[in-house]
């Protein structure tokens, strides 16, 4: 016969069981915020990255798409969600000049998040539409200088590293143009192919294709190296812009106050899934270098793109459109 304290025993553990199992990581789907529309890189590596994710978490992983105003739309919902790691970003380049281009957007790139891991690094390529006098960065140059300005130059949003990647060219090539901006990379893409905008500095994943089938005449690569994808175009380092090299960056945050475990925990399946070889070639034929790292080296990536981007835009006077 159980004794007073075995029955009480048992009680506890009952009333214990639910509790532990509450407290288990994650225990409902997780969302993951691309504060950009569907279409460009940033949202292609967040579908990559997030499929072994439900194996490797034991829940539904599910990318939502929230585009709009630089990303700061997307960002500030995930930075007010409940910090459970239940809901998380996946953001590009745009999160590190959020002070310089949304200083009201009432969102910090620093303090309101915790970095879970880099994610992935892609150049992109400098693009003419194939009706323009352009043939190479020299020409290019002359050309926009002739153009005073009018030039039009097509971005995926203000603040996005389309964007980020045309004002460098500005400061660097002493060059200027009009900045004209779109909602997402296949609408950009869409009306560069039509001839409505002059040239664009995009994806690899969408441009290379243009070049190859003639649609777009390829310049230059925006990386310190050359393309896998398109090895004769070289860098604008070597076409004469010395100290060019911009990317399309991403990562993964969680908001601030997110327990250090489950920043872990989301941390190393990161690690895990980048082991994937089928993440591995998705990756690969995307044009998209892996650049896992731990929680503080990626914050570290992350304060010194927001000290080089931030200076830069204030220096060419880009404002939010």
């Amino acid at each position: 016969m159980l004794q007073r304290r075995d029955l009480l025993a048992l009680a506890g553990s009952a009333l214990a069981a639910p509790a532990l199992a509450q407290s288990r990581y994650p225990s409902r789907p997780i969302r993951v915020i691309v504060p950009f529309a569907a279409g460009g890189v940033i949202d292609l590596v967040a579908r990559i990255i997030t499929e072994p994710m439900p194996r490797l978490l034991g829940q539904p992983v599910v990318v939502e798409n929230q585009p709009g105003a630089g990303s700061t739309i997307g960002a500030r919902s995930v930075a007010r969600a409940a910090p459970d790691g239940h809901t998380l970003l996946l953001n590009g380049a745009a999160h590190s000049v959020i002070p310089a281009l949304f200083p009201d957007a009432g969102v910090d790139p620093i303090a309101d998040f915790i970095p879970i891991s880099t994610l992935g690094d892609q150049g992109f390529i400098l693009a003419v539409h194939p009706l323009l006098p352009v043939h190479d960065v020299p020409q290019l140059r002359a050309w926009l200088q002739e153009k005073r300005g009018e030039a039009t130059f097509a971005t995926t949003g203000i603040g996005a590293a389309s964007h980020l990647s045309g004002e460098l060219l500005k400061k660097l090539a002493g060059v200027d143009f009009t900045i004209v901006q779109y909602r997402g990379t296949p609408a950009a893409v869409t009306d560069f192919m039509a001839g409505r905008v002059d040239f664009v500095i995009d994806s690899q994943t969408l441009v290379a294709p243009l070049v190859r089938e003639g649609k777009a005449r390829g310049l230059a690569v925006t990386t310190a190296r050359r393309s896998r994808l398109l090895p004769e175009l070289p860098t604008l380092q070597e076409a004469g812009v010395a100290g060019y090299v911009a990317s399309s960056w991403q990562a993964l945050y969680a908001p601030a106050g997110t327990p250090a475990e489950i920043i872990t925990t989301l941390s190393n399946a990161v690690t895990q899934a980048f082991a994937d070889p089928s993440v591995q070639k998705r990756f690969a034929d995307a044009g998209v270098e892996p650049m896992p790292n731990d929680p503080a080296a990626s914050a570290q990536f992350i304060r010194v793109e927001i000290e080089k981007w931030v200076p830069i835009l204030r220096a060419t006077g880009a404002k939010a459109g």
